[in-house]
């Protein structure tokens, strides 16, 4: 803990040090209340995060400038680049076209439709970050649900639990993997070929119990219902045909340079920076300078900057509590408990992030545990200490699906369902999806086990 008398290279002073206060309980204090707050939900995350970043840069025990580096700028590149591809490709249609020729594929039958939504978000998850793809699929579900004059519930269930299993296939499907990611350097392809597999064990698994779970309950829907859902049009969804097959390409493109950039350097954020400006410039370049202005601008207005606040402001906290040793405390803790055992230290890994993850939105506890892990390095020996990457990111994906709080897309969804008069209670939640998240973690757990211990 001497690390932080030189964290304020930049302050004449330090507030901590002048009152007598050890920046150490500073750091942490300011740590645990804002998590204690995110908790409660009183106020907006990205307020919570700023103030506290602003706190610790206030106090002194980060200066400017590691404030500024303990910021992850792949991240927030790679955020803001695919929402602005995914707001451009929703204008054309694309989304509201798959889903209606899903539902017509499966003649409109409920537990058919049921099923297939839940597919469809797993796999644009992957594609997509969740939040993205929740929201899209969550307006047309709603569509669909009052065409069939059923409840949205088990329906946006179902897409919760598929959203936060889709996202753990990719680098780009969930937050904390875009995390673990930028921090670790893992590419595009390490995820998949580590995670993939086991999103598909549990997705197959989750969507047997959900067809178990409401089979009865769907099929008592009338045949008039079925019949409004095959007379929706589905290429009529199409709203803009040209912008669909330019939105697609360059959709093509930045997974292509997910894919292949790793290895010339190039890092994800930058692809997904350079896919949305091409396509801006291919949806917008025919417009004159002021249209264009304002088009560029509404796209903009799109992205979720409270989401990219949020996390500007946590990468500071983090840094800060890295700075004091609180992390470097964690750590030996956890290594003092697991004897130094690498498999032992994955499997605890692996469950606290899927318990606590449940508890917490997955994405500030991953930033808290990647500099915690690195820390832990030295203890294995020269050791690889990937496992430990992929039961963080198994444990923080999989435990999302625990409570509404678990992850953004549970909230994104949550408030669809609250606007449509028909929301989804925190404990009826907890009730059917806790459950199979604890499945879930027993199967992935295995996976783990036979594939790197």
């Amino acid at each position: 803990m001497t690390e932080h008398s030189t964290a304020h290279g930049g302050h004449a002073f330090s507030l901590p040090d002048l009152l007598g206060i050890s920046p150490f309980w500073v750091a942490t204090s300011i740590l645990v209340i804002v998590y204690a707050l995110l908790i409660a939900e009183k106020l907006n995350r990205a307020i919570l995060a700023m103030l506290g970043a602003s706190l610790m840069v206030i106090f002194g025990i980060l200066n400017q400038q590691q404030a500024v580096a303990g910021v992850d700028a792949n991240t927030l590149a790679l955020l803001i680049g695919m929402m602005v591809i995914v707001a451009i490709t929703s204008k054309s249609g694309l989304f509201q076209f798959v889903a209606i020729t899903a539902a017509k594929q499966v003649n409109a039958n409920p537990v058919g439709i049921l099923i297939m939504l839940t597919l469809i978000t797993a796999v644009f998850s992957a594609m997509l970050d969740n939040v993205t793809t929740v929201l899209l699929i969550a307006p047309i579900t709603l569509l669909i649900t009052e065409a069939l004059e059923t409840k949205v519930f088990p329906f946006f269930m179902a897409e919760i639990l598929a959203s936060n299993i889709g996202g753990t296939a990719t680098l780009i499907g969930d937050p904390p993997n875009i995390l673990i990611g930028s921090a670790t350097g893992l590419s595009f392809n390490d995820f998949a070929v580590n995670l993939a597999p086991i999103s598909a064990i549990c997705l197959v698994v989750v969507t047997a119990i959900i067809y178990f779970a409401y089979r009865k309950e769907l099929s008592t829907i009338p045949e008039s219902s079925r019949q409004r859902i095959m007379k929706f049009d589905a290429k009529g969804a199409i709203k803009n045909s040209r912008l669909m097959v330019k939105s697609l390409g360059v959709l093509a493109l930045v997974v292509f340079g997910f894919t292949v950039g790793h290895g010339y350097g190039i890092q994800p954020g930058t692809s997904a920076l350079a896919g949305a400006a091409l396509l801006m410039l291919l949806a917008y370049w025919d417009q004159d300078a002021e249209e264009q202005s304002e088009s560029v601008h509404h796209i903009f207005g799109e992205v979720e900057w409270v989401t990219i606040l949020f996390f500007g402001g946590l990468f500071v906290i983090v840094a800060g509590v890295e700075q004091v040793g609180l992390l470097e405390m964690v750590a030996d803790y956890i290594l003092t408990i697991t004897a130094g055992d690498m498999m032992w230290t994955a499997f605890l890994i692996f469950w606290a992030s899927g318990i606590l993850s449940a508890i917490l939105d997955n994405i500030p506890f991953v930033a808290t545990m990647i500099p915690l892990i690195e820390s832990t390095a030295d203890s294995f020996g020269g050791a690889s200490i990937e496992p430990l990457w992929w039961s963080l990111a198994l444990g923080a994906c999989l435990g999302g699906n625990g409570s509404l709080l678990g992850a953004s897309a549970n909230l994104t969804v949550a408030a669809f369902a609250e606007k449509a008069k028909q929301p989804i209670g925190f404990m009826a939640f907890i009730k059917f999806a806790f459950p199979i998240m604890i499945l879930t973690l027993m199967i992935a757990n295995v996976y783990i086990w036979l594939r790197y211990f």
